[in-house]
């Protein structure tokens, strides 16, 4: 640790987020930068707490109290190191991960945790700029070839560790961007995408090769790819994204959030669409429905584009404000949040059941009707059932409708089904405690295998993938074991390898 006392000496404090009344007329990041002396005083704040939850809490094993340290003492190129060391991407989590090393932080059990998240920006942020981080191609070529089938944060993880440990790599990506989400679908106010780019860019320099606008299934059918490949990484995203089947939902409004926040990310890449195509909604009615990151990352977008009034809202009750008994720490905490966007404004509601969409004589949506619901918990099995409340229905007048639901799996229409993998009971790609499919040099990895899930998740996810299949390639591995990965394997396989 670097202060005995420093965790009773400074208040948690994250760096300062810019003003609203500005931010939201650009499409810049929201948080200022953090000056030097201020990221070491709250690296400060982690205490010598014995047994660091903070490291099972992240998904990745962070090495957190030791980059705390290193911050403290003024080391930043030693903090860079040690982060790297198990994070391959630290400016990603450091903007859009919610940080569960954070509620895991021993100080959580009755303060304010230690600022881990923007600390990993702050070091990552330096490293760049210092010039600190540079390719590192490996010098010992395997002969072995693999294909990463997808390019969001699980296949670029997996690229490049096995790019690191000799292999020749190539990502296949049906987009015409690299990133996956990363690129299209957080928005640019989170993360710029020239940060994805410029790790992009270390990648290629290390030897990866990227194959943009390819349709793998289509434009590359899977007997091609199970010929040139020695072995391939299915790491694509969760992309069926969850519907609501009510009355009214092919009105011309109601869209799902990916469709909005896509399209916006590619306006501002230069991209035009036509007037029947385009998704405007300045000085426009908006309802969200989905009360997570995706239907904020909607909200924030609404802002920015533009609209009179928005209203995000969803079918669950309103989180407390603090844990509750049933919800004790390290336990990631089920509370009440305000994003930067709820911070801008808009109008949020909850307990609200949508019955249906009503348009106009022409296809246009015009508002929606529902009714508030309550939650009522079966005393035998424990579960809590809705129950619509009586006389409760009401109108909500909206021009655009914002379906931010979730995602239930990967699409298994075209390259998953002609392959022949099995799925789970979610629908997601089935793999065993070595990440390998039912099919003997198929390994999938990220959301495709786990389901949607967080972007620390995907990476530590694809550093997995990676090493189990460079075993496979070669008989051992040198790269890292994901000591914080713990996730129980939906299938099991006489021999299997696992970590």
């Amino acid at each position: 640790m670097g202060k005995i006392t420093g965790f009773m000496e400074a208040m948690r404090r994250t760096p300062s987020r810019r003003d609203k009344t500005d931010r939201i007329n650009d499409w810049q990041e929201v948080y200022l930068e953090w000056e030097d002396t201020e990221a070491r005083r709250q690296a400060s704040r982690c205490m010598d707490c014995g047994v660091p939850f903070c490291n099972s809490g992240c998904p990745l094993g962070n090495l957190i109290p030791e980059f705390n340290d290193f911050i403290y003492h003024g080391n930043w190129e030693e903090a860079l190191e040690r982060l790297h060391a198990t994070n391959n991407f630290p400016e990603f989590t450091g903007r859009i991960c919610p940080a569960p090393c954070e509620t895991s932080c021993t100080l959580s059990v009755n303060s304010d945790p230690v600022t881990i998240e923007m600390i990993e920006k702050a070091i990552v942020d330096r490293g760049w700029d210092e010039g600190w981080i540079k390719p590192q191609p490996s010098t010992n070529k395997t002969g072995q070839k693999v294909a990463v089938v997808g390019s969001g944060p699980a296949g670029l993880a997996a690229a490049q560790q096995l790019a690191r440990a000799g292999h020749t790599v190539t990502v296949y990506e049906r987009d015409e961007y690299i990133g996956g989400l990363l690129a299209l679908g957080i928005p640019e106010f989170k993360l710029e995408k020239h940060v994805v780019e410029r790790r992009v860019n270390q990648l290629r320099s290390e030897g990866v090769r990227f194959r943009v606008g390819v349709n793998v299934g289509v434009d590359v059918t899977h007997d091609q790819l199970l010929e040139r490949y020695d072995a391939i990484c299915l790491s694509g995203g969760s992309t069926i994204p969850r519907d609501l089947p009510v009355e009214g939902r092919d009105l011309k409004g109601v869209y799902f959030a990916l469709e909005f926040l896509t399209q916006q990310n590619l306006k501002l890449r230069g991209q035009e669409f036509p007037p029947e195509e385009n998704i405007d909604v300045v000085n426009k009615k908006v309802v969200i429905i989905g009360g997570g990151d995706t239907g904020a990352d909607c909200l924030g977008t609404s802002h920015r584009q533009g609209a009179s009034n928005i209203i995000q809202m969803e079918i669950m009750h309103r989180p407390s404000e603090t844990r509750i008994d049933t919800n004790p720490w390290p336990q990631w905490p089920t509370i009440f949040r305000t994003s930067s966007a709820h911070e801008e404004g808009g109008d949020r509601d909850f307990n609200v059941l949508t019955k249906r969409f009503v348009g106009d004589d022409e296809g246009n949506l015009k508002h929606l009707e529902c009714a508030r619901v309550e939650w009522v918990k079966d005393e035998e099995t424990g579960r809590f059932d809705m129950k619509e409340i009586p006389g409760t229905e009401f109108v909500i007048e909206a021009d655009a409708v914002f379906l931010a639901m979730g995602f239930v799996q990967p699409q298994h229409e075209g390259l998953l089904d002609a392959l022949g993998v099995d799925y789970d009971s979610r629908g997601n790609v089935a793999a065993d405690g070595s990440m390998r499919t039912n099919l003997d040099k198929v390994f999938a990895c990220g959301d495709m295998q786990r389901g949607q899930s967080l972007v620390v998740h995907a990476i530590a996810s694809g550093r997995r993938a990676a090493r189990q299949i460079d075993i496979f390639l070669t008989g051992a591995s040198r790269l890292p074991t994901v000591t914080g990965y713990a996730r129980p394997p939906i299938m099991a396989r006489a021999g299997s390898n696992s970590d």
